[in-house]
């Protein structure tokens, strides 16, 4: 295990404290400029996870949801999500999760789900295949596959929330809802961990940021399968309309993206 890999694992250990301390407790949570919901568990957990990098690694980037950007100047950059569905986590609901990547000049290097509560993992290493931890880091780790499903009206769609597509997204987003063989809600971060391991086949979502998606792309890429915006495009920079879609094959890829783009 590299000293990158062996420190992820012990950056999504102590975050998974901080939450677990905080999960089903009475807490005040406040609206963020943008209306999303925010609670101290989601900036204890950023504020830990930052404190060890600056001690682990001083002169590396590191960009998260809570407390912003870092810059150092470093070709190395930290990106956060202490906790990607917040809105879970306030509701009680144990499928939100931590998500952790290291970049080198902008390209993932690997990425890190972790589900606290339910203590599963995925890491996604590049040129790797991603790895599922049952049992978080403590589990005998499995090799990630997804399903290789080709055709859409077979598919399992998963989608945060339908709320989350504005209104000239959403009929595209209809239109793949109307051709898979069942859509479910929720999930978060947890959807692609269970993409990236074969239960599920299409993620489509809109409306996320660049903190959202870096962790997701070395663990759907390294299970083999594809991870873009709505067209096509596997660069997520400054410009990125937040809108994701991932699929468990090229070829599903190919139809959802069609639809996506039809107009």
């Amino acid at each position: 295990m590299s000293e990158f890999e062996l420190f992820s694992h012990e950056l999504a250990d102590a975050s998974g404290k901080v939450i677990r301390k905080y999960f089903r407790s009475k807490m005040t949570v406040e609206d963020k400029a943008d209306e999303s919901p925010v609670t101290i568990a989601d900036r204890q957990t950023e504020t830990v996870m930052r404190e060890m990098i600056s001690v682990k690694y001083p002169d590396h980037d590191i960009l998260g949801e809570e407390h912003g950007y870092e810059p150092t100047g470093s070709r190395w950059k930290w990106v956060l999500d202490p906790i990607d569905g917040t809105r879970s986590f306030v509701a009680g609901m144990p499928i939100f999760g931590t998500l952790i990547s290291l970049l080198d000049n902008d390209v993932p290097q690997f990425g890190i789900i972790d589900i606290p509560i339910m203590r599963e993992r995925w890491l996604g290493i590049r040129n790797q295949e991603s790895l599922y931890y049952p049992d978080q880091q403590g589990g005998t780790p499995q090799l990630c596959k997804v399903s290789g499903k080709k055709k859409i009206e077979q598919s399992i769609l998963y989608s945060a929330d339908p709320a989350m597509f504005n209104i000239s997204q959403k009929p595209h987003f209809d239109r793949i809802v109307a051709q898979v063989k069942m859509v479910r809600y929720g999930g978060d971060c947890y959807s692609y961990g269970l993409l990236a391991s074969g239960h599920i086949d299409l993620v489509v979502e809109a409306d996320l940021k660049i903190y959202d998606v870096m962790a997701l792309v070395p663990v759907v890429e390294n299970a083999g399968g594809v991870i873009t915006d709505w067209l096509g495009n596997n660069s997520f920079d400054d410009d990125w309309d937040g809108c994701l879609l991932a699929a468990a094959s090229s070829e599903l890829h190919a139809q959802a993206l069609s639809l996506l783009q039809n107009d």
